[in-house]
Order: structure tokens, then C-alpha cells, then sequence
């Protein structure tokens, strides 16, 4: 197994132009949340946490922050604490009537990959899951890694 560095070592190398960077400082937390917010939406009738409709994402996230703890302990903390606010989120969405949180999270992925695709353009290097399908998930830790790098925190 690949080991956290040689992880984000690897994605960064598609990911050097600076207008792509700040592509995915917008897209990849908006992905990531569209993503929980559309299995968030998938509810599980057999289990309920507090207020809280047992649903999929949990169940993902679950399995996606072992993975991240696997690679890195600091690092799955700050995931565990941007899901956390993903999760809020999708409750306060999901309980508010302003829209369905399918649809708002259906936009957001659609919009957010435009961009994401745009970025890649500009980069001139396809995205790096299409080399893995893994990268799908080192990508939020990519920024978490740059977020622990200017507060000083290893990782």
C-alpha cells in the first residue's frame, strides 16, 4: 500500500498550475460534499442516530475515514471534522424547504466537475482518477495536507 505521501506526491504532479489549484480549493470540498449529500439522501429505515434518518453516507464515510486513518491518523482527523460539517450541512438542507437536498447536491456535483474539468484543461494533464479511481479520495486530503502544512500540524 501506498503510503500518505506518496499519495499526495503522486496527485500533485497533475495538479502544478496555479489557476487549477484554485480550481480544486472550490470543486473538491464541493464534490465531496455533493457526493455525502446524495448518499445522505439514501435513507436506511433499520437505524437512526439521535435526530438523524440512518442513511448510506454514513455508512460510506464510515468506511471512507478508516481508509483516511489508514494512511493518516492527523489527516483522518481533519476529514472526520470536514465531514462532520458536510453532515451538518445535509441535515440543515435537508430540513430546511428551500429545496430537496438531492437537487441542491445533483447542481453542485454537475457544476463542481465543470469546473474540476476546466482546471484540468488549463493544466494540460487529464485528472488523476482516471489513472485510479483512488485519487477520488486523496484529493480532499491533498488540501488537508496544504491546510496541516501553514497551521504547522504533521501529518
Amino acid at each position: 500500500m501506498k503510503t500518505i505521501n506518496q499519495w499526495l506526491d503522486e496527485y500533485g504532479e497533475s495538479h502544478q498550475n496555479p489557476t487549477n489549484k484554485t480550481v480544486h480549493w472550490i470543486c473538491v470540498p464541493l464534490i465531496f460534499f455533493s457526493l455525502l449529500g446524495l448518499l445522505y439522501s439514501i435513507k436506511l429505515s433499520f437505524f437512526s442516530l439521535g435526530n438523524i434518518q440512518g442513511n448510506v453516507a454514513l455508512i460510506v464515510l464510515t468506511l471512507t475515514l478508516i481508509y483516511y486513518f489508514n494512511l493518516s491518523k492527523p489527516l483522518s482527523a481533519g476529514m472526520f471534522l470536514f465531514s462532520a460539517l458536510c453532515l451538518f450541512i445535509c441535515y440543515l438542507i435537508e430540513h430546511s424547504a428551500f429545496v430537496p437536498l438531492w437537487q441542491a447536491c445533483v447542481t453542485i456535483f454537475v457544476l463542481a466537475w465543470i469546473g474540476q474539468f476546466w482546471g484540468h484543461k488549463i493544466e494540460g494533464k487529464k485528472p488523476s482518477f482516471f489513472k485510479d479511481l483512488l485519487f477520488l479520495m486523496i484529493g480532499p486530503a491533498w488540501l488537508m495536507s496544504f491546510i496541516y502544512q501553514r497551521l504547522g500540524i504533521n501529518y
